[in-house]
């Protein structure tokens, strides 16, 4: 993530996306959060909002990714009315 270092990213486990057809989740640093998933048809790419909870506080958003290939994804973070960061992703197997 370009906002955040790794090393707070990875803060209580190694920090993740993960997505089903239609939902997901997320960990990274303290936030802990699950996804509404919309996947594209016409490019790889998906959308999602989200929610979830960060040190005991509710938060909210949004994000999405293009997969230039199936293992690899780039796309954006955005926590509503607040921060946003650059994310880029690897499948692990």
């Amino acid at each position: 993530m370009e906002t955040w270092p790794q090393e707070y990213v990875d803060l209580e486990e190694p920090g993740y996306f993960e997505f089903t057809e239609d939902k997901g989740e997320f960990v990274f640093g303290a936030m802990r959060g699950w996804l509404d998933v919309r996947v594209s048809t016409r490019v790889p790419m998906l959308e999602f909002t989200w929610q979830g909870v960060w040190e005991r506080d509710e938060y909210c958003g949004r994000g999405i990714f293009e997969f230039p290939d199936p293992d690899h994804g780039e796309g954006m973070f955005f926590i509503h009315s607040g921060d946003e960061s650059a994310v880029k992703i690897e499948r692990k197997t």
